[in-house]
């Protein structure tokens, strides 16, 4: 079989036969190889304005070419396959995974191992295009945006009041989160949508009693 056929057999054709040459192996893993390259590159540009782990990044790369090796060696002998099954039913991975998006890559890698170890390497290269086109688009639309938490400490229990109405002032939402009272001051956390966010918080300080005040932006939940 010519180098061209085998690349054929291995983008479309699938691996039929029980037996894998040597130059199907080199195909497939190379060809893995390269979409696991490039999964750990999208999955850094994903990552970029967030906290990166390389070592996560790593092994969702390794996993495709690790995945694709097991599905080649599973097609050449029925015993290993039951014998590997077995093996891997009873392996319990207890690392948390804290991010969705984290499990999309991790599915993502074993999925083109699977599909290039079973010879239809076509498939997971258009796969990986839609996959990133798609996260890419979803990432980008501005469906919501995180409120921001405003910090505020006062020496005045009655500052409550006038807090409250410099915050409606810049923004139409705002939540009261927190409000911890102590021995002639308070400390209040705000959840508040707002545009002027240096206005609103030099405003907050001329508030007589003020002593503090802090506005911080966060990428969790989004409330609507």
């Amino acid at each position: 079989m010519s180098f061209k056929d085998v690349l054929k057999s291995a983008l479309t054709n699938g691996f039929a036969s029980t037996t894998v040459s040597t130059k199907e192996v080199v195909v497939c893993l190379g060809m893995v190889s390269l979409l696991a390259v490039y999964i750990f590159f999208v999955y850094r540009f994903i990552t970029r304005k967030e906290f990166y782990n390389k070592n996560f990044n790593i092994a969702v790369a390794a996993i495709a070419i690790v995945t694709a090796s097991v599905i080649l060696t599973l097609q050449t002998n029925v015993a290993i396959s039951l014998g590997t099954v077995g093996a891997l039913s009873i392996v319990r991975f207890r690392t948390a995974v804290k991010d969705p998006m984290d499990l999309i890559f991790l599915f993502w890698g074993v999925a083109v191992g699977i599909i290039c170890g079973a010879g239809y390497g076509e498939i997971a290269i258009f796969t990986s295009f839609t996959l990133t086109i798609g996260i890419l688009i979803l990432n980008a639309l501005p469906i919501a945006k995180a409120p921001m938490i405003l910090v505020i400490n006062a020496t005045d229990y009655a500052a409550e009041t006038k807090i409250i109405d410099v915050v409606k002032k810049y923004s139409k939402y705002n939540k009261v989160k927190s409000r911890n009272l102590r021995s002639g001051s308070i400390d209040m956390i705000i959840e508040v949508r707002v545009k002027e966010e240096s206005k609103l918080v030099q405003d907050i300080m001329k508030v007589n009693t003020v002593t503090a005040a802090s506005l911080m932006s966060h990428d969790g939940e989004v409330t609507f």
